[in-house]
This record gives C-alpha cells, sequence and structure tokens, in this order.
C-alpha cells in the first residue's frame, strides 16, 4: 500500500484526492494545507500551506510515495525543481514550463514560435502606452494582466468605457505593470486538458466551464461557477483538432527543451476560422476537474506512475455526462464576508459533494471565500446530467448562491 500527497486546498484537490483514493494500492491520501470538509471524504489534510516548500518536502520525505501539485501558485514557485532536486517522486510541471501560464508574454511568444493558432496581441507596459494600444484597436477588446490572477485577471470589453474602467484597474498598484491587449474571438470556448510526460500524453475529454456570475454568461468573470463533459455540442473534427493542438504544443516544448510532466489545460476557441488557442494552463482546471476525473475508469494511480516512468498508458472512460454545479458566497466575486452556514451533507451526498471553500464553526461547516463546493450531476446525457446537480444542489445549497443554467451552451 502506498500514500499520496496533494498540494492544494480547493474543490480541484478534493476531486483529485477521491479519484486516488479510489485506486486499490492507496491507502491515505493527504491533503496540505486542504479544507475542512475534505476529512468527510476519507482524505487527511495537513497544516502546511503551499508555498512552504520546505516542510512539504519533509513530509513528503517522510509519509508519502508521490506528490501531486493542485494549483498554479506553487508551480510558479518551482515547487516541482524542489521535490525534484530532494530525490522525491512528484507529478506538476517545473517553473520552466509553467511559465506558458504564468507568464501570457512567454505564453505568446511559445505558440509564435511553433506556428500555434491564436489571438493578436500587444504587450504593454503603462496606461499612458495601454491607453494608446486601445485607441488603435478600439472594442471589445481582451485585457489580460501578464501573471498569475487566480482565474479573474481578464476583462473581456465590449466597450471603450470597459476597457478604460479595466486598464485603470490593472495599473493602480503597478504603473509599469504588463498588460496584454488582445484581439476579441468571437465563437464558442473550450477546455482542453492532457496528463502529459513529454510527448506521452492521455487526452481527456473536452469540457466547457462557465466563468461569468450569472445566468446566460452575464456579470464578472469568476473562478469558474460550473461545468460539464463530454461537450456533445462539439464535432468530431473539432475534437480531433484539439487533440492536434495538445500534440503540436508539446512537441514544441521538446523542440524548446521544456522537458517534464504535468497537466496541459489550453483554454480553446472554436471560430469561424478555426480553433485558436485563447490561454495556457499547467495544471487541472476548476471546475472542470470535478467532471472529468469521475469519467476515469483506470486506476487514477497507476496513470499518473505509468506516465511518470515515460509510458504511454490508454484511457477508458465510463462513457456518462457528468455537469458541476458550483455553490458559492451570495456577495461572490465581490464580497466574501461575513461567512455563511454551510449544510453538512450526510453520508450518501458526500459521494457528489465537492468541498472548497469552508471552515469549521462552532456547530459545523461554514463558508471560507467565494467558492464553496461543487455538486456533481452524472447520466446518459447533458440533460439527464443537469437535472441530477440541480437536484442534488437543492438540499444542500441552503443560502449560498449558484447559477441555474450550467449546460445552457450545449442544451440552447
Amino acid at each position: 500500500m502506498v500514500n499520496v500527497l496533494i498540494v492544494g486546498s480547493g474543490a480541484r484537490e478534493s476531486a483529485l484526492g477521491k479519484a486516488f483514493l479510489a485506486a486499490p494500492e492507496v491507502d491515505q491520501v493527504f491533503v496540505a494545507p486542504g479544507n475542512a470538509g475534505m476529512p468527510l471524504l476519507g482524505l487527511t489534510t495537513v497544516p502546511v500551506t503551499e508555498n512552504d516548500q520546505a516542510s512539504l518536502i519533509e513530509f513528503a520525505r517522510q509519509h508519502v510515495s508521490l506528490t501531486f501539485i493542485g494549483p498554479e501558485a506553487p508551480l510558479a514557485a518551482g515547487i516541482v525543481d524542489a521535490f525534484s532536486q530532494a530525490g522525491l517522486a512528484v507529478f506538476g510541471p517545473t517553473q520552466q514550463i509553467a511559465q506558458l501560464e504564468s507568464s501570457k508574454e512567454f505564453a505568446k511568444a511559445f505558440m509564435a514560435r511553433h506556428q500555434l493558432p491564436t489571438a493578436q496581441a500587444t504587450l504593454v507596459h503603462s496606461l499612458q502606452e495601454a491607453q494608446a494600444q486601445l485607441a488603435k484597436v478600439g472594442a471589445p477588446v481582451v485585457i489580460k494582466e501578464n501573471g498569475l490572477a487566480a482565474g479573474k485577471g481578464v476583462t473581456v470589453a465590449l466597450d471603450p468605457a470597459t476597457a478604460n474602467a479595466a486598464l485603470a484597474k490593472a495599473y493602480a498598484d503597478n504603473p509599469y505593470a504588463a498588460v496584454l491587449l488582445e484581439e476579441y474571438l468571437s465563437g464558442e470556448e473550450v477546455s482542453v486538458m492532457a496528463l502529459f510526460n513529454g510527448m506521452s500524453r492521455v487526452i481527456l475529454p473536452l469540457s466547457q466551464d462557465h466563468k461569468r456570475r450569472f445566468d446566460h454568461d452575464e456579470g464578472p468573470n469568476t473562478g469558474g461557477m460550473g461545468a460539464y463533459s463530454p461537450a456533445p455540442q462539439f464535432s468530431q473534427a473539432q475534437r480531433d483538432q484539439a487533440r492536434a493542438l495538445v500534440d503540436q504544443t508539446l512537441a514544441g516544448m521538446t523542440v524548446d527543451g521544456l522537458y517534464g510532466c504535468g497537466v496541459l489545460y489550453i483554454g480553446l476557441m472554436f471560430t469561424a476560422a478555426g480553433p485558436k488557442i485563447l490561454e495556457y494552463n499547467l495544471r487541472f482546471g476548476d471546475p472542470e476537474t470535478q467532471v472529468l476525473l469521475p469519467q476515469i475508469q483506470d486506476d487514477f494511480y497507476q496513470l499518473i506512475m505509468a506516465l511518470l516512468a515515460g509510458k504511454q498508458p490508454r484511457l477508458h472512460l465510463d462513457g456518462q455526462t457528468y455537469c458541476g454545479v458550483v455553490a458559492v458566497h451570495p456577495g461572490y466575486p465581490a464580497v466574501t464576508r461575513p461567512s455563511v452556514a454551510v449544510v453538512l451533507p450526510d453520508e450518501r451526498q458526500r459521494t457528489w459533494w465537492v468541498p472548497a471553500g469552508v471552515v469549521r464553526g462552532t456547530d459545523g461547516l461554514k463558508s471560507s471565500g467565494g467558492r464553496i463546493f461543487t455538486v456533481i450531476g452524472a447520466g446518459a446525457d447533458l440533460a439527464a446530467a443537469q437535472a441530477e446537480a440541480y437536484a442534488r444542489m437543492t438540499p444542500l445549497q441552503g443560502t449560498l448562491a449558484c447559477r441555474s443554467d450550467i449546460g445552457w451552451h450545449a442544451l440552447a
């Protein structure tokens, strides 16, 4: 029997923990720092923050056979390099590879060098320069902060007023910030994720998340209000195009000497002119993870270990469709305090409940942050999965908020 350590604290890490714990040879799954809902799933939390590399390495050396890194911040800080130098088995990209997410400038240069289709963009370094570029390109335009922004550093500005407000905000704290003004692309967006080691890869089904706070994609961007997978509206030809872009990206990484393993996440837009890459992430998406991992029938621990060994695993899926709905603080994303009570799921409900922003209160669980938990529904098709997800959400929602239309793009 073996033990596994997952670094992170959100619903993504809860979902990963459940996947690893289901593997026959895995005895215990530790999550650092985890959240207060994870012990209800059989996971063991460890009071070590995700940026405390020395303590995480020491814990892993004493207790586990494998560490899986969940969030982007420790990856960008080089946690995988530190674990590898300590001689420990770790799954995640090196700091050099993680630049494809942590630096949009780096990612754009990579895509240009390897002829990967993407939106045209200009990098600016001052408010004056940004305003001059905005006057040149006009609206609609997409404004992106260059570094990590927890999924909320992008503004899709449909008019000049929104664009100017986003630029003012971007330069409020740093007058020399690097900001991308990017061509606005029209089409349908999809998330493409693959587990990889070099050119060996396992490509997961297409998924689609819902970034906007309110129904019908209105309101501000969030970290994600829900997701579903597979996404039935995309044709086999489009799925093949997505897979080809994964392989083209991995080939480009090999050419550039970006050797390593991890999760490649391509945010892709299918436009009238063909697919274009919106962004790279080098970790699982949240909430997509919650609807991707349940599809995998393979032993997840063995799948990761096979990739670490340089093998090319075969992926087996259960053929079901999954819909995940995220429950959030009523004021999210603008306000996440004061904390509100979180309904405690019973043993049966825990099989489809994926906790994130929860802490222990005096008489149960309470909210901590914006996104509190995800509820998962499954079915033979998206309509059935959606119906089950909302039926399961009803007794658990309490005073929390959620969107009522997860999956609407495919069902419209």
